[in-house]
């Protein structure tokens, strides 16, 4: 059975056991990418052939609604080494991905009748991996 992205929620801090939620998210990005793919044809094989490379984990983005107070509190933990969680269902019930980083944030733009948003960019430092029960 599929879940919903209800209850999905970002947080961060300067360890992995003091993690808070600072914003609620509107989306949140892929947690890694394919790998390179590299090729080890010979002149033997009738095909080309790969081995996996080192695996793609480019910047991570995040949408939330923009004020004033949550975008200063994001920007206070800017640029600084950070846990970061992503946790799936109410609590956590579906699992939480953990890596850490550093984040910056932005105002996203908009126009006539929208929704003022803020980009939170994680340039992550880890591989997102899901956590283990303990």
């Amino acid at each position: 059975m599929a879940i919903s992205t209800y209850g999905v929620t970002l947080k961060w801090g300067a360890s992995a056991s003091a993690v808070t939620k600072e914003v609620d998210i509107k989306d949140f990005p892929d947690l890694g990418g394919a790998p390179e793919m590299l090729e080890t044809t010979t002149l033997s094989d009738a095909i080309q052939t790969y081995i996996l490379g080192i695996q793609s984990n480019s910047s991570m983005e995040f949408t939330a609604n923009y004020t004033k107070s949550e975008y200063t509190a994001v920007n206070e933990d800017a640029n600084t080494d950070l846990y970061y969680e992503l946790s799936f269902g109410v609590n956590g019930s579906e699992g939480t991905f953990a890596w850490q980083g550093q984040h910056s944030v932005y105002v996203a733009g908009a126009g006539t009748n929208s929704v003022t948003e803020m980009k939170i960019v994680i340039a992550p430092s880890t591989k997102p991996e899901l956590k283990t029960a303990a």
